[in-house]
């Protein structure tokens, strides 16, 4: 039997927008089902049939969520015009045409969990200043740290993008060149500007937390794992993402 769907939740699933931003792309005229122009709300259709997005064949696409263990001297990005190492060389050929892309960046020489998906609302939600999605990380540090620096981090930094106060900081008792990191903001290198400034140099930076994901001690550098709907539930959960109060 054919399945009937709607217009707008149909273009949601083939990964262009959330629902409420289809129903405007219908309304400006630049869906077409079967060569017509649609403008009606609540449109339905067969979901065999032939649906364009400004003259392009649209498909519902399944969403992949993969785990990666970010190895160091690995470029997240899709492509490099240097022939450098990059995050897909780890990513089976099998994913090739599922449009996946990594959720957010780490430098070329900071380790550990990054989600790569085609999940783009997912994406934009996790990536939004917005929302303040918990992030942690493991330091490595040149020296010991130094336990009056606590109080400047408390009371906070000043960058060009703003304040940023450290609240939740743990130094290791056997080894206080280790750290653990709790940040909520994803500015441009923000953990390796903040430690410079206290007169520290990283010699390793690992990030061991994200958007509620934890890094398995058994994932190996450079390996992945997929991850269940059950844990993307989880996460869109305990972050509040509702894509129905998007705007």
């Amino acid at each position: 039997m054919n399945k009937i769907i709607r217009l707008n939740k149909f273009i949601s699933k083939c990964g262009i927008c959330s629902r409420r931003k289809a129903d405007n792309l219908i309304k400006s005229g630049i869906i077409k089902v079967n060569n017509n122009i649609i403008t009606t709300l609540g449109y339905k259709i067969n979901i065999n049939d032939n649906v364009k997005y400004n003259n392009k064949l649209l498909n519902i696409k399944n969403n992949i969520y993969l785990l990666f263990n970010k190895p160091k001297n690995c470029i997240t990005t899709l492509k490099d015009n240097y022939n450098r190492n990059i995050i897909m060389n780890y990513i089976p050929k099998i994913y090739k045409n599922f449009g996946l892309f990594p959720v957010g960046r780490l430098d070329i020489n900071t380790t550990g969990l990054l989600l790569i998906t085609n999940d783009g609302k997912l994406s934009k939600f996790l990536t939004h200043p917005r929302y303040k999605i918990k992030k942690k990380y493991k330091i490595y540090l040149n020296k010991n740290f130094n336990i009056k620096h606590l109080k400047i981090l408390k009371k906070g930094i000043i960058f060009k993008e703003g304040k940023i106060i450290i609240k939740n900081l743990k130094i290791f008792k056997n080894n206080k060149k280790i750290l653990i990191i709790t940040i909520y903001i994803g500015w441009n290198r923000i953990i390796h500007r903040i430690f410079n400034k206290l007169g520290y140099n990283i010699l390793n930076l690992n990030r061991i937390y994200f958007a509620g994901l934890k890094l398995n001690k058994s994932l190996k550098l450079g390996k992945y794992i997929i991850l269940n709907k059950k844990k993307i539930n989880y996460i869109k959960h305990i972050n509040n993402i509702n894509y129905n109060n998007e705007k």
